[in-house]
């Protein structure tokens, strides 16, 4: 019995280093994984759809198919996106098994990859010392999301012995520049602003551009295509694939 295909679902966005970054994650799953069927695809504003990679899928004889959302946060788009997207799919192509695992989320691990990002950023700007650091985010009207973000920030903090405060770029405060400047008030100078993003974007250059304005010393990209971002896919990927086995 064939193993289930893999979809990696993106939200999308209208700016290209987005998709880019997509497709070279799930090339690292590829990498990583190269039994399995993987496709990506996105919820809105790029392409490929989700129709189009579920039809292509159906067309290639899979009838079992797991989705990861890549998406940081339990919010919105993963409590009501994702579903209508899942069950629409599978309302058109009968005998088709979908299964949605739960999202990326804010592993632990992800700060080691928050760390490389930072110190790649602190090297690009000749930055040796810090005092305070901010972590970045999408932001949600969710307060829950956010209240995962803060969590992280704090375990972060604690990693570095350094005040960390959650920041967000949209739906709730503060924004990262304000975050920067309750910093500069307290008399801290070396700021820096970890960008908690999957990839590149509209809301991540915002981000960063408030930071910068504000007086941060330096910001960090996106997580990106790590490793440890594939591995996590593949890990949820397993726990829906096993959801699909019938009892």
């Amino acid at each position: 019995m064939a193993a289930p295909a893999l979809v990696a679902l993106a939200h999308g966005s209208r700016d290209p280093r987005s998709a880019a970054t997509v497709k070279a994650l799930v090339e690292e799953v590829r990498r990583m994984r190269p039994d399995l069927r993987i496709d990506h695809a996105f919820l809105d504003l790029a392409k490929p759809s989700f129709t189009t990679t579920v039809d292509k899928l159906v067309r290639a004889g899979h009838d079992e198919i797991v989705v990861v959302p890549l998406l940081l946060t339990e919010a919105y788009h993963a409590k009501v996106d994702v579903p209508e997207a899942v069950a629409e799919a599978m309302s058109r192509h009968a005998g088709l098994q979908i299964r949605a695992t739960s999202v990326l989320g804010l592993e632990s691990t992800f700060l080691d990859v928050l760390d490389i990002r930072m110190r790649e950023a602190l090297k690009e700007s000749r930055v040796r010392e810090l005092d305070a650091l901010v972590l970045a985010s999408a932001g949600s009207s969710d307060p829950l999301a956010n209240q995962s973000v803060a969590r992280l920030a704090r375990l972060w903090g604690a990693r570095h012995k350094l005040p960390v405060t959650a920041a967000f770029a949209s739906a709730a405060p503060p924004a990262t520049g304000e975050a920067v400047r309750q910093f500069r008030a307290q008399g801290r100078r070396h700021i820096a602003v970890a960008s908690l993003f999957l990839a590149p974007g509209f809301l991540p250059d915002r981000a960063a551009e408030l930071a910068l304005e504000a007086g941060a010393v330096a910001v960090s990209e996106p997580l990106g295509a790590h490793p440890e971002v594939a591995r996590t896919i593949l890990a949820r990927y397993a726990v829906g694939a096993v959801e699909l086995v019938p009892v």
